[in-house]
């Protein structure tokens, strides 16, 4: 099952589209910390970039938006000042007739933020203001993680990108509706990422020690090195919080027996399987060229999980061929923090063609001038 969200807008947000020079912010937030990328709107990549270590709290009331707040202003303020430093008089000057104002005026910030779809109420709800309040910004777009995946990794092309790591996603959009699938999480999906891979590899392992069919004994051997004795793992595993990365520690052991064990083999090959039906699900249907991206559907790998190489790429590029003949299978051209900056310089411009959603692409409304009118949220298999 897929879940399309509303229709795309194409407007100008008020104030009318920021300047070449003007300052633009990217944020990714994840499990590992915050990372912060400042660009200008009329330059490719970023200026610079910073690292907050510590993740972003969740609490009962979701993603603690004053925690994000606290990382994320310090940071945006060094970056501002860094890029001051760098830049001569002259250059502050074009800058600030280039945008209209002053020269380190922020003209967007894109976060994206992992479980924005779910958790991200206090960040619609509070952000916006508070960004405004602090750094003078109008223009504020919230993504789920995914939205600036598939950003950093197609642009605002129609396409689908699958974003594999601990866990696996798909997401896809023709540019008018979102398709998600799976992203569900270990124990309800993520069929095909790194979980997913060492749980199938620990448990062919254990089915060796116990002398059950389907066992391997090459992944028995590299269990005993990671972890010590077979008998010891349950005890290793079950109390652990971060159990879906642990799992996911093994996946790697998979790839590396792949090569001379059929059974590490075969788990590679179903799990390509299921990504390649995750990647099916959400690719819009191919469309006549039409100068805006469409023609051939463009299927984009991006994260950890892709790193593994050949036993599990080429079993994946087999089994996209066959469900998606015809497709462009492409390694991503930029990460999420990417993703979330090139979000952020195409809201400054007014050119966000990439589809508005509540939880999955947030745009305030009165950013927004103009816009066209909007789906209801649906679901269903995707069209086509």
């Amino acid at each position: 099952m897929t879940h399309a969200a509303p229709a795309a807008t194409h407007a100008v947000p008020a104030g009318g589209p920021a300047g070449s020079g003007a300052y633009v912010l990217g944020v990714d937030s994840g499990g590992s910390g915050l990372r912060v990328a400042l660009g200008r709107v009329g330059e490719p990549g970023p200026l610079a970039t910073t690292v907050c270590a510590e993740p972003v709290r969740t609490g009962p009331g979701g993603i603690d938006a004053g925690h994000l707040l606290d990382q994320l202003l310090p940071a945006a303020r060094e970056l501002l000042e860094r890029a001051s430093a760098a830049a001569s008089a002259e250059a502050r000057s074009d800058a600030a007739r280039a945008c209209g104002t002053s020269a380190y005026e922020v003209a967007a910030v894109a976060i994206g933020a992992a479980g924005m779809a779910t958790l991200g109420d206090r960040l619609r709800a509070e952000l916006p203001g508070a960004l405004a309040d602090a750094l003078g910004v109008r223009r504020v777009a919230l993504a789920a993680d995914a939205v600036t995946a598939y950003a950093g990794a197609v642009g605002q092309r129609p396409g689908a990108v699958v974003a594999g790591g601990t866990g696996m996603i798909a997401l896809g959009t023709d540019l008018k509706e979102w398709h998600r699938a799976d992203g569900w999480g270990h124990l309800l999906g993520d069929s095909g990422g790194g979980a997913w891979i060492g749980r199938a590899g620990l448990d062919a392992a254990m089915r060796a020690h116990d002398g059950r069919r389907g066992g391997s004994a090459a992944l028995l051997d590299r269990l005993r090195a990671v972890f010590g004795a077979a008998e010891t793992l349950p005890g290793l595993l079950y109390p652990r919080s971060d159990r879906p990365a642990v799992l996911a520690s093994f996946a790697p052991e998979v790839a590396a027996c792949a090569g001379a064990d059929p059974v590490a083999a075969g788990i590679l090959r179903q799990a390509a399987s299921h990504v390649a039906e995750a990647a099916a699900a959400v690719c819009p249907a191919p469309t006549e060229p039409d100068g805006e991206g469409g023609g051939t559907g463009e299927v984009a790998l991006t994260g950890g999980l892709f790193r593994m190489g050949e036993p599990l790429i080429a079993p994946l590029r087999e089994e996209l061929a066959r469900l998606l003949p015809g497709a462009r299978v492409t390694t991503a051209t930029g990460d999420p923090l990417t993703g979330a900056l090139r979000i952020a310089r195409a809201l400054a411009t007014g050119d966000l063609r990439l589809p508005r959603h509540p939880t999955m692409l947030f745009v305030p409304p009165e950013q927004e001038t103009g816009q066209r009118g909007r789906t209801a949220v649906h679901d269903g298999q995707r069209p086509g």
